[in-house]
């Protein structure tokens, strides 16, 4: 049966892939957040998991404000990148698990959720730079499953609806009778808003208690409406939506072993969390 590693969450900044792509790792604005990842790296070759399975939301790339499903899960044998119009470099394809993407398909439907299934799937900055914070060499050494969440286009599902998605997930990834180990990973975030009078917003304060809950309370979060967390972390930050996901589909012992907060990087408080799961 499949093992689940634990989860990683992060944050997914288009001007990430700039600095990237112009090697400013070691620039003073941008150290503090790339070295954040140093011990999580660490803990990937460690543990070197087989399959990613990824929560994010899209941007645009594919789909729009005219066809945004509430929940999409890839189940393609490949998944490519495309110009998003951010400059940022493209990236090699990734292969898809389309034996564990139908495994959570069927698991989803039968607990009531109605996912949109996409045999083709193009992925966005918000997939591609997570894992390229992973593996720098771009070399995926997982498969992965994109499993898209609207964190774009109100009615947005609730905090509570997405944690008990992950949950969903989580079981079913460790009924997957496959010998394999799986990574969570759940992108997005922190606060932050890009428009309107409230452009630049942080909330520092909120950041870290909803980190610091991830561990101690991982449900804390599902007593606010989608309303009052806009409202506390902007219209952009309730893509933590996808950490909630993400924190749902641990099963077992769940310990911080790793994380990182830096303000700011393009408007935005970047946060990076990694949870280790035991059975």
């Amino acid at each position: 049966m499949a093992r689940i590693l634990g989860s990683i969450m992060t944050s997914h900044v288009p001007a990430i892939g700039g600095a990237i792509a112009r090697r400013l790792q070691q620039d003073p604005y941008w150290k503090p957040f790339f070295d954040g990842f140093g011990p999580v790296r660490q803990w990937l070759g460690e543990v070197r998991p087989d399959v990613v399975v990824l929560f994010y939301n899209d941007h645009g790339l594919n789909f729009f404000l005219d066809k945004m499903p509430t929940f999409a899960i890839g189940a393609a044998p490949e998944y490519r990148n495309a110009d998003e119009g951010w400059g940022i470099p493209q990236v090699p394809p990734f292969r898809g698990d389309e034996d564990l993407s139908w495994h959570l398909v069927e698991s989803l439907v039968a607990a009531e959720f109605d996912p949109v299934v996409c045999q083709e799937m193009l992925v966005d900055h918000a997939f591609t730079l997570p894992m390229a914070l992973l593996w720098p060499d771009q070399q995926w050494p997982v498969t992965v499953v994109p499993v898209c969440i609207n964190t774009v286009l109100f009615p947005l599902p609730s905090a509570a609806r997405c944690f008990k998605l992950g949950q969903t997930v989580g079981r079913a990834i460790e009924a997957w009778p496959r010998d394999a180990n799986v990574l969570v990973l759940g992108t997005g975030g922190l606060s932050h808003q890009l428009e309107g009078e409230r452009a630049g917003h942080i909330n520092k304060a909120f950041d870290l208690k909803f980190i610091d809950s991830l561990t101690a309370d991982p449900t804390w979060a599902t007593q606010y409406s989608n309303k009052e967390l806009v409202r506390e972390v902007g219209t952009q930050g309730i893509e933590l939506l996808n950490w909630l996901a993400a924190r749902g589909a641990l099963t077992g012992r769940v310990s911080e072993l790793h994380r990182n907060y830096h303000i700011p990087i393009s408007n935005t408080a970047a946060g990076l969390l990694l949870l280790e799961n035991r059975r």
